[in-house]
């Protein structure tokens, strides 16, 4: 049997619950202050344990169903969100991306250098074992660039069909690299390094060929987008493995979503680069316009990614409640 005094000692928080309900159904959960709405979340989680101690009572029933109904009112509240806004869309990329964008730079920057260092060891290996680059860019390849020809020609014949393909292809890569993450960093590390590698030796091969001006014009225009974009998931990755692998006080499961939440941000903010990359990967890069118009394009479109990404951007208020939340017992 429940006692009378244990129920009026939950009714006052019950109804507290049906306080912010009644608030959030009527306003939307913005009627709820963030110390209101972590309480919320306390006080869902405290009448959910009660509701199973009055199931076990067949007095109950009617109890049972009374907070049955008000769990799930609260829980529409909590779960349901902001709803969707194009205007918040502009607001990710505008303000939170480059934010958490500063956040994280130095998991990009360490992404970077693993792609960077192996990309020089390819390069040198490449260059002191010339049987190295045939035995990792295949016959095929090998023979073009021996023959001094791109590799690329065909993607002119067959531009949206190819960029749609090329988008597809890069969007892939960037978010193995970021998921990959999940296995505490080794696959991330892995796909940076073999990347790294490949663009080094195909970069050797071409230099020795004399190649070195057609590949460069071909690799800029779309490269300075492409490549910080696998940099940024890079990052991501390695956050999630940092979460993973180092929860500092927190527990490893609640480190592990706080350091995914920011590499999440990070994986959807490169999406409009490799899209663009994508695109002048198929319309721009394989064509014959001058080298010097391929080479400003790139500097422009780097300089705006700079711009972008490097700018200042309004710090959201830190969400932290002015008390701590209270304590049921």
């Amino acid at each position: 049997m429940l006692s009378t005094k244990w129920l009026q000692k939950r009714r006052p928080y019950w109804a507290r619950v049906d306080e912010f309900v009644t608030r959030c159904e009527k306003s939307g959960i913005r009627a709820l202050s963030h110390h209101e709405l972590r309480e919320l979340a306390l006080l869902y989680r405290q009448t959910a344990s009660d509701l199973s101690t009055i199931r076990e009572d067949p007095s109950g029933q009617r109890l049972t169903q009374s907070l049955n109904q008000l769990l799930g009112r609260a829980h529409n509240c909590i779960y349901m969100g902001r709803r969707a806004q194009p205007s918040r869309i502009v607001t990710f990329y505008r303000d939170t991306f480059p934010q958490v964008f500063h956040e994280t730079l130095p998991y990009t920057l360490v992404a970077c250098a693993v792609f960077l260092a192996l990309a020089a060891a390819g390069f040198t290996m490449a260059i002191v074992d010339p049987g190295f680059q045939r035995y990792f860019l295949g016959s095929a390849m090998m023979d073009s660039i021996e023959k001094r020809e791109m590799w690329t020609h065909s993607i002119v014949s067959v531009r949206p069909l190819e960029s749609s393909a090329i988008m597809t292809n890069n969007l892939s890569v960037s978010f193995a690299v970021f998921a990959f993450g999940i296995t505490a960093g080794v696959g991330t590390v892995w796909m940076l390094a073999f990347n790294g590698l490949l663009f080094g030796v195909v970069n050797a091969a071409c230099w020795q060929a004399g190649m070195s001006g057609k590949l460069l014009s071909f690799v800029a225009p779309h490269g300075v987008l492409e490549l910080p974009a696998i940099f940024i998931a890079g990052g991501g990755g390695l956050l999630i493995a940092k979460g993973l692998l180092f929860p500092g006080l927190l527990p490893r499961r609640d480190s592990l979503v706080r350091e995914g939440g920011r590499a999440v941000r990070l994986a959807l903010g490169i999406i409009p680069l490799l899209i663009v990359a994508g695109t002048i990967e198929g319309f721009v890069s394989p064509t014959d316009l001058p080298a010097r118009w391929k080479y400003l394009l790139a500097a422009g479109l780097f300089g705006l990614l700079l711009l972008f990404v490097m700018r200042k951007t309004p710090h959201e208020p830190r969400a932290t409640a002015p008390g701590e939340p209270p304590t049921i017992r």
